[in-house]
C-alpha cells in the first residue's frame, strides 16, 4: 500500500468497491485506536487517504449494523463542531480456544479484546478426535450461553458472535486448518480440525498454532517491531513477529523452537530426534532444576537472536509462570554474554515475561477472529 496525504505513511485505503471491506477494516482499526474519546470523519478520511465521501458510507454502514456510534462533538478551527464516532465493543464477539496437552481454556472476548467470560477445564489430548471435540464444543457452547444467551438453533443464532479461534500445539497447517503430527499425539495428523469444529459448532472457525496466536494478540496488544515469544509449558515453541506481522512461514511452519538440536548426543525428544531444546528443558524443569531450563532456553533465544536480529524476547506458558524471575534472569544473562561477546550494536536483547498470563494464548486465539476486522492480518 502506498502512503497517503496526511496519514503519516499508515495503512492507506483505495476508494473502490470492490476492496470496501479493506477499507471497513482500515475504517474500524481507526476507531478502536481512538477508544472511548472517538475520532471524527475528517480525521478518519486524512489517516486513510479516502475521500470524506468514502468514509461518510462507510461510517453510516457501520453504524447501521451497530459496529459504530456517535461519541459527542468536538470544537473544530472554523465552522460547526465535528461529530466524532467510537467503536461498540459489545457489538461483536469472538470465542479464543487453547487446546493444551492437558487443559482447555477458553475466552469470550468483545471487540476491543476485553475479556468478559471464561471457563478452563481438564482435557486428555490423546483420548481421541470425538472426545475432545465433544469437550470443546461443550465448553464453547456453555460459556457463550452464559455471556451472551444462547437460544434454539445453536452458535449460529447468536447475533454478534464472529466465530472461534482454536489454538493448540503444532506443527499444523494454518491455511487449511488441518493438523500435522502433533509432537507426542501422532494420531491427530492430517485430522481436519477447523471443519470438523465448525460442522459441529456451526460457525466460522480458525486454527492456528498457540505460540502464533500469543504472538498476535501481543502484537494487536501494542507489542511493536519485530519480537519472539516464547511459550514453555507442556511444550516449547515460538511465534515471531516480524515487522508487525505474525511470521508463519511459507508453509505455516515456522516457530517450530523447540525442535532445535543442541545436543548430538543428548536425550531423544519425543519428535524422535536428541537434545532437542524442547527435551532438554523440561528435563531439567523435571528434575527441579529451573535455572539449568532458563539457561538451556536462553542458549535457544540467542540462536534467534542471532538469526533473526529481534528486538525483544517474550516468555510464557504454564512453566514460566511457575518461576517468572528465575527465567527472566537466565534466558537475559545468557543474551548478554552474547552480546558482549560479539560487541552487538545497541547491546543485549531486552528479555521480559509477556503480558497476559496463562490467557496469553486464548486471547490471541480470539484475535484470529477479531484481527483481520480491524485490518491487522490478512
Amino acid at each position: 500500500m502506498r502512503p497517503g496525504p496526511g496519514n503519516g505513511g499508515g495503512p492507506v485505503g483505495a476508494n473502490l468497491g470492490a476492496v470496501r471491506s479493506h477499507n471497513a477494516a482500515l475504517v474500524l482499526g481507526l476507531l478502536r485506536e481512538a477508544g472511548a474519546e472517538g475520532i471524527s470523519r475528517l480525521e478518519l478520511a486524512e489517516r486513510t487517504g479516502l475521500t470524506p465521501q468514502a468514509v461518510s458510507k462507510i461510517t453510516a454502514r457501520l453504524r447501521e449494523e451497530g459496529f459504530a456510534a456517535e461519541a459527542g462533538r468536538r470544537a473544530s478551527t472554523g465552522g460547526k463542531p465535528r461529530t466524532v464516532l467510537r467503536l461498540v465493543p459489545e457489538a461483536g464477539h469472538a470465542v479464543g480456544v487453547h487446546l493444551d496437552r492437558d487443559e482447555l481454556r477458553v475466552v469470550l472476548v468483545d471487540l476491543d479484546g476485553a475479556v468478559v467470560g471464561e471457563r478452563r477445564t481438564e482435557l486428555d489430548l490423546g483420548a481421541g478426535a470425538g472426545a475432545v471435540l465433544g469437550v470443546v464444543a461443550g465448553a464453547v457452547e456453555g460459556l457463550v450461553a452464559d455471556c451472551l444467551g444462547l437460544a434454539d438453533g445453536g452458535l449460529a443464532r447468536v447475533g454478534t458472535l464472529l466465530g472461534v479461534g482454536v489454538a493448540l500445539p503444532g506443527p499444523l497447517d494454518h491455511a487449511r486448518g488441518v493438523l500435522h503430527r502433533v509432537t507426542g499425539f501422532p494420531e491427530w495428523d492430517a485430522f481436519p480440525l477447523r471443519d470438523a469444529l465448525a460442522e459441529r459448532l456451526g460457525v466460522p472457525v480458525v486454527v492456528d498454532k498457540d505460540t502464533n496466536a500469543a504472538a498476535l494478540g501481543l502484537a494487536v496488544g501494542g507489542e511493536g517491531g519485530s519480537f519472539a515469544y516464547l511459550h514453555l509449558g507442556t511444550g516449547l515453541g515460538a511465534g515471531l513477529v516480524i515487522g508487525g506481522r505474525v511470521h508463519r512461514g511459507a508453509r505455516t511452519g515456522a516457530g517450530e523452537f523447540g525442535h532445535q538440536v543442541i545436543q548430538l548426543d543428548g536425550p531423544v525428544c519425543e519428535c524422535g530426534n536428541r537434545g532437542c531444546v524442547e527435551a532438554l528443558c523440561l528435563g531439567a524443569v523435571g528434575r527441579g532444576e529451573p535455572g539449568e531450563a532458563a539457561r538451556v532456553l536462553g542458549v535457544g533465544a540467542a540462536n534467534l537472536v542471532g538469526l533473526l536480529d529481534i528486538d525483544l524476547v517474550l516468555l510464557g506458558g504454564r512453566t514460566i509462570a511457575g518461576a517468572p524471575e528465575v527465567f527472566v534472569r537466565g534466558v537475559g544473562e545468557v543474551l548478554g554474554a552474547r552480546a558482549r561477546r560479539e560487541g552487538v550494536l545497541g547491546g543485549e536483547v531486552p528479555v521480559g515475561v509477556a503480558p497476559g498470563g496463562e490467557r496469553v494464548v486464548a486471547e490471541g486465539a480470539a484475535q484470529l477472529l477479531l484481527a483481520p476486522l480491524f485490518g491487522r492480518e490478512e
